[in-house]
């Protein structure tokens, strides 16, 4: 075989390749990529890039608004497919609370 078709064949393919992520609908791309993370940063980096997640500064807004206070702990975990952010706050009254916000919707999901 030639060169010049061998080098062809080898970038096609490479292109078919790279263009077949694309073709799956966005939830099988995304849990595909929960089901590759090894390292929880690298799968929070990796929904954040792919719009899965909304950013850190647009949550914490959600929460001081409905909960004012003191940050204190923040994790964000994968729950039953849902990307959520966990957030611990320590009121003005000295009380600490939770407020669980959907990390894509902004949506709050439960206040404790």
């Amino acid at each position: 075989m030639p060169g010049r078709l061998r080098i062809g064949l080898l970038l096609a393919l490479i292109g078919a390749a790279t263009m077949l992520p694309a073709a799956l609908p966005a939830q099988d791309r995304a849990q595909d990529r929960a089901a590759d993370c090894t390292r929880e940063q690298d799968c929070a980096l990796g929904a954040f890039k792919s719009g899965e997640i909304r950013s850190l500064s647009q949550v914490l807004a959600v929460a001081r608004e409905k909960m004012p206070g003191e940050v204190v702990k923040i994790e964000l975990e994968r729950e039953k497919g849902i990307w959520v952010y966990e957030i611990k706050i320590l009121t003005r009254s000295g009380e600490r609370r939770e407020i669980e916000i959907d990390a894509q919707t902004l949506n709050v999901i439960k206040i404790k």
